[in-house]
């Protein structure tokens, strides 16, 4: 261990892991600035995630490896039940099938306090399928430094295990909606930052091996378009109360939510689906305009509804 522990909290969900699973934590104990505590919950596995966790006890550095296994319910109420359960002022996202540098919660700190920020992101390496990639997230970022909330609402660009955000804020807005299927990070960082406005940046250090999953099905594909879509409704009603213009940005989401579905289905070789999508475009602009009126943006609190979990002791 190279310096004192923050006042942090890691957040790892884990599901069928086991392979990854000791990389990840490996990452954490190897940070610069060490985080107090470590919260991984397993998401139902049917491996030796939870076993593999486990063994890293005594490899942590001292940091806190707290353990919690629940019914498989997905990754957005496995993160709830981690920040229910997290002690700290902030909080620090990692999958755990990706990694980090071991400068990133030192880097991470770093900028957040210098500038009184409520939440941070960087840039990442895109690893596992060919070659690795800088993605450049800074970049969409430095579109519209002003008002991050409406860049990052026309297209995401803030990948989990890149963020550093207070506690309190994450617990304001009511934690991940985990009804959803897809898009639960994205949620919900839009709901921190349409309260953070300005206090939030994307820095430029790569401080993340992101590891690629495998391409989804087509049917995922749909089901990204009504999450996405859903998302879409919820948040016009934040976009309303605003500063800043509303419906110029709603269909400029709507045209992404679709040009990106389209591409998907043409990239799988399914034609029939991509033009059943791209069909759906005026309708759903249609009912974007009537429902417009009546949206007020409410969120429920996510976290008052959390999945029963038990503790388990390494």
């Amino acid at each position: 261990m190279t310096g004192s522990f923050c006042d942090v909290t890691v957040v790892m969900p884990a599901y069928n892991n086991a392979a990854t699973i000791g990389r990840a934590l490996a990452s954490v104990a190897a940070q610069t600035r060490p985080p107090r505590e470590v919260i991984v919950v397993d998401d139902g596995s049917s491996d030796e995630t939870l076993a593999t966790a486990g063994a890293m006890v005594g490899s942590m550095n001292g940091i806190s490896l707290r353990l919690f296994r629940q019914a498989n319910s997905g990754a957005g109420a496995a993160r709830n039940r981690a920040v229910a359960e997290s002690r700290t002022t902030w909080l620090a996202f990692l999958d755990a099938d990706d990694e980090w540098l071991p400068e990133k919660l030192e880097r991470s700190l770093a900028v957040t306090e210098a500038d009184d920020l409520i939440m941070s992101s960087h840039n990442l390496v895109e690893v596992g399928r060919g070659p690795e990639k800088l993605v450049d997230s800074r970049a969409r970022y430095l579109a519209n430094p002003d008002d991050p909330y409406r860049t990052l609402f026309c297209r995401g660009f803030i990948s989990s295990s890149t963020v550093l955000v207070r506690r309190d804020s994450v617990v304001r807005v009511g934690g991940f909606d985990a009804t959803l299927r897809s898009a639960q990070d994205y949620e919900l960082w839009l709901a921190v930052l349409a309260q953070a406005g300005r206090r939030f940046v994307t820095f430029a250090d790569p401080l993340l091996r992101y590891t690629i999953a495998e391409s989804g099905i087509t049917s995922r594909i749909d089901s990204k378009v009504t999450c996405s879509m859903a998302i879409l409704h919820r948040h016009m009603g934040v976009l309303k109360k605003l500063p800043g213009p509303v419906l110029s940005v709603l269909f400029l989401r709507l045209l992404i939510i679709h040009v990106e579905a389209v591409r998907g289905h043409l990239s799988r070789g399914n034609r029939l689906a991509a033009l059943r999508q791209a069909a759906m475009l005026p309708l759903r602009a249609l009912g974007l305009l009537a429902r417009y009126p009546n949206a007020d943006g409410a969120r429920p609190d996510f976290l008052a509804g959390l999945v029963a979990a038990e503790e388990v002791r390494p």
